[in-house]
């Protein structure tokens, strides 16, 4: 192992020469704004490839679509790579997309697509497209879009999370979403918009975007956009809709969130659902006194799942505006943080299911849903598994949107935030237990050392505790300054998602299990929002998100905020082992001498069984943070594995689930960096490990290639630009 490492390490510091870019110019294509309805019916059967190829798999040792397949699975059967030989993996060939843009980018979050021996990937500020041989990582064309403001302006930045691939079997193409907001369709063999599609190659996204009663979004400034790939199934390609985080959005009326279909070929519009429902459409009645025409957001940020023989799309909603204060939407608020089941060739929605009523704890549903053939006592179920931040896994039944073990109504604390409105219940699940910490208790609290533990309590009595679903509430000086929570903005499965087995049942979800926010409201700035209260905390200097999409669009190294001097926390931003700090109301009090104020493990892998709805392993995900390996209050004494928190995604093969760190760290086993670690998915013990130079920050894939298996992830972070990086094993000639 030592030797492989040695090689890993000095094959990282081999530089990758800049690109140039090749680009195309602007299109946009008019929509008719049509409000949640089918537009035109237009042919989704599949139809039959004309060259009678095989379509892309993972069967075929190809990696077709974001999350692998349609399902959200993220598996792949391929075992080449395996517990005996993954400590031997070397560095095969890496791409730097420093040059794919006007500067580096320090949050490169895309998975790679391989199709017919051929990578396709986003990379860089400009979210620029490129295609590379497999085998070698040689770059074979690139493509950009100079949007000028818009781009500048657009909610969600930089080279977002990847791209799709379609087919008939002689044509191929590659459609991606822009920085700006623009649906582009490109020939995968050359990298040139395809004409035909839409206006010139692109259709403009952003029309059709309404927020009031049906006023269009401005083109340029508009609250539009997207880090995740369109969905494209048969001939229809389906694409969601992100704006600005909502923590201290200027105004409730928001651009309101909307899923559209599109056919693949010519970029007509097939149906749209709008995810706050009209007059006339289901669940508008829950937002009461008409608070449907004054609010936004409700968007699909994250990937969509599809059965494609059902003809069935499963939709995971966001929260609406603002993340922490309803009080301009009393009511529940469909389709709110719901996952929603619509119909492929209509956009008609078949069921639904709200895992929080009225939300106002920014509990998106952020992960790509599974789609799992299960067994539950000798009856066959056609299922959906909805990891989430929440950490409980939502299971039901794919058809019918029943529930497969019940989930029960329970009474959540209400809160007294003026002029809000409160659910006097929430759903909680009795199958699949929850696979991470969800509420902070003093139970909760770090307690290494008596002298850490009697800190912790001291930090904690300036904080409202409570259970899961514990209120927001108005920031006071005197106390309490905020809600404490975890698992709302960061916490338990994001954005990356989970994985799952198909073979043995088996859904693998990842977890931040130290991501504590702090919920504090104050009352709008004058001048600010017209939004009534707003994340801030008492006696603090109220701080705007900075910049377009703050939080989600992560742009350089930046310099460590100073906490004022009031703030009894001994930390750097952002926090040094991951345990929080950050959102929902300024984070002074979540650190206890820059150590996470609660127990590790800071970051939790999960294996879940859902046939029998059990937890059948869990494992600490990542070493021992520095802060803590290193920290002089712990000199001396044995501290297992703690893990690391923050959102890292997997990828599941034949044996393995393979997984890096979301931290680097320096220890006797390698130099400053991370790990990609493998996992024996049967027992969950640890099986290999090989050196990262910076954390992993896209979710891995694998594909076959010349008979080699390739294992590709992107990494980036601190001061670190973003890389993709394929292993292999060594070659034997």
């Amino acid at each position: 192992m030592l030797r492989a490492l040695c090689r890993s390490v000095v094959k990282m510091l081999c530089p990758v020469i800049g690109l140039a870019l090749m680009a195309n110019g602007i299109g946009a294509q008019s929509q008719n704004g049509n409000r949640g309805t089918h537009v035109r019916r237009t042919s989704v059967t599949a139809r039959s490839t004309r060259s009678g190829s095989v379509a892309p798999s993972t069967r075929n040792g190809e990696w077709p679509c974001y999350t692998a397949d349609l399902r959200g699975s993220r598996y792949s059967p391929l075992d080449q790579i395996n517990a005996e030989n993954f400590n031997k993996l070397e560095v095969a060939w890496r791409f730097k997309t420093d040059n794919l843009g006007t500067r580096p980018e320090f949050k490169l979050e895309g998975t790679p697509l391989m199709v017919k021996g051929m990578i396709y990937a986003t990379g860089g500020t400009r979210r620029s497209v490129f295609a590379l041989k497999a085998d070698t990582g040689e770059l074979v064309w690139t493509h950009a879009e100079f949007e000028g403001e818009r781009a500048i302006n657009a909610p969600r930045q930089l080279s977002g999370r990847g791209l799709s691939y379609w087919t008939d079997g002689v044509e191929e193409r590659i459609l991606y979403v822009t920085t700006g907001y623009r649906l582009i369709a490109l020939d995968a063999k050359t990298g040139t918009r395809i004409t035909t599609f839409g206006k010139s190659g692109a259709i403009d996204l952003k029309v059709g975007v309404v927020h009031g009663t049906g006023q269009q979004i401005d083109l340029e400034k508009g609250d539009a956009g997207l880090h995740s790939t369109p969905v494209v199934v048969k001939d229809v390609v389906i694409v969601g809709m992100a704006m600005k985080e909502g923590m201290t959005v200027v105004t409730h009326d928001n651009a309101k969130g909307q899923v559209r279909a599109f056919d693949v070929r010519t970029g007509r519009m097939i149906w749209a659902f709008n995810t706050i429902p009209r007059p006339g459409e289901f669940g508008n009645d829950t937002w009461l006194n008409n608070s449907w025409a004054a609010n936004g957001n409700t968007g699909v940020w994250t990937q969509i799942s599809v059965d494609e023989e059902l003809g069935l799309v499963y939709l995971p909603v966001e929260s609406p505006t603002s993340d922490f204060y309803g009080g301009h939407r009393p009511g529940a608020n469909l389709f709110g943080e719901s996952l929603v089941c619509v119909d492929l060739r209509t956009g008609q929605r078949k069921w639904h299911y709200q895992v929080v009523h009225h939300p106002i704890w920014d509990y998106d549903l952020s992960s790509a849903p599974i789609l799992a053939d299960i067994n539950v006592n000798g009856k066959a179920i056609k299922a959906v598994a909805l990891p989430s931040k929440e950490a409980f896994l939502y299971v039901f039944d794919r058809v019918t949107g029943e529930p497969v073990w019940p989930i029960e109504e329970k009474p959540v604390p209400k809160g007294n935030v003026p002029g809000e409105w409160y659910s006097p219940t929430q759903p909680f699940p009795t199958k699949p237990p929850a696979y991470a910490r969800q509420a902070v208790t003093k139970d909760d609290l770090i307690d290494f050392t008596p002298e850490l533990r009697a800190q912790a309590l001291k930090q904690s009595e300036q904080f409202a505790l409570g259970p899961m679903f514990v209120p927001p509430v108005v920031s006071k000086t005197e106390g309490p300054v905020a809600a404490l929570t975890v698992g709302t903005l960061n916490g338990g499965t994001n954005w990356p998602g989970a994985g799952y087995d198909p073979e043995t049942h088996t859904v693998f979800a990842p977890a931040s299990n130290a991501s504590v926010s702090p919920i504090g409201l104050i009352e709008s700035p004058a001048g600010f929002s017209d939004i009534k209260y707003v994340s801030g905390r008492a006696g603090q200097q109220f701080r705007v998100s900075e910049g377009p999409g703050y939080g989600s669009a992560a742009d350089y190294p930046q310099e460590p905020r100073r906490r004022p001097e009031s703030t009894p926390v001994q930390a750097s931003t952002p926090p040094p082992a991951g345990g929080g700090g950050g959102g929902g109301g300024g984070g002074g009090g979540t650190l206890v001498q820059g150590l996470p104020i609660v127990k590790p493990p800071y970051g939790l892998l999960s294996a879940i069984n859902l046939d029998r709805g059990e937890l059948v392993w869990q494992v600490a995900h990542g070493d021992t943070p520095d802060v803590v390996r290193n920290h002089p209050a712990l000199r001396g004494k044995n501290i297992p594995k703690t893990g690391q928190n923050g959102p890292v995604g997997l990828v599941v093969t034949k044996t393995l689930v393979i997984m890096g760190d979301p931290q680097v760290t320096t220890t006797p086993d390698h130099p400053r960096g991370a790990m990609l670690r493998a996992y024996d998915k049967a027992t969950g013990k640890q099986v290999g490990a090989v050196y990262l130079p910076a954390p992993q920050s896209g979710s891995p894939m694998t594909y076959m290639q010349n008979g080699k298996q390739f294992i590709v992830v992107a990494v980036s972070g601190g001061a670190y630009s973003g890389e993709y990086i394929a292993f292999a094993l060594p070659s034997t000639d």
